[in-house]
């Protein structure tokens, strides 16, 4: 048996202390494929290759089973939040 997507999300969850986690399997079952986006303070500061590298440090330990790893979002909290929209122009009166 392959990595499971409760492994994944542990090993994250362990290194990172996410706000936000989704680990979705795209491997079909096998768990040889993950998306992932998370969310964690620990981000701040850091450029984006930095986060990338910090997710991949902490799945090392699976890395031989798992064939392939997308990391859809890394955020800071403050980058999580929704945006507002701008204001559209209204017509005057």
């Amino acid at each position: 048996m392959g990595v499971t997507k409760e492994d994944v999300e542990a090993a994250i969850a362990s290194a990172l202390s996410p706000s936000h986690l989704v680990v979705t399997d795209t491997s079909g079952g096998c768990g040889a494929s993950y998306e992932i986006e998370v969310v964690s303070e620990k981000f701040e500061g850091k450029r984006l290759l930095e986060r990338h590298r910090m997710v991949n440090t902490a799945l090392a330990p699976h890395m031989e089973q798992i064939h392939a790893v997308s990391i859809k979002k890394a955020l800071t909290p403050a980058q999580a939040q929704p945006q507002p929209e701008p204001a559209a122009d209204k017509p005057q009166a």
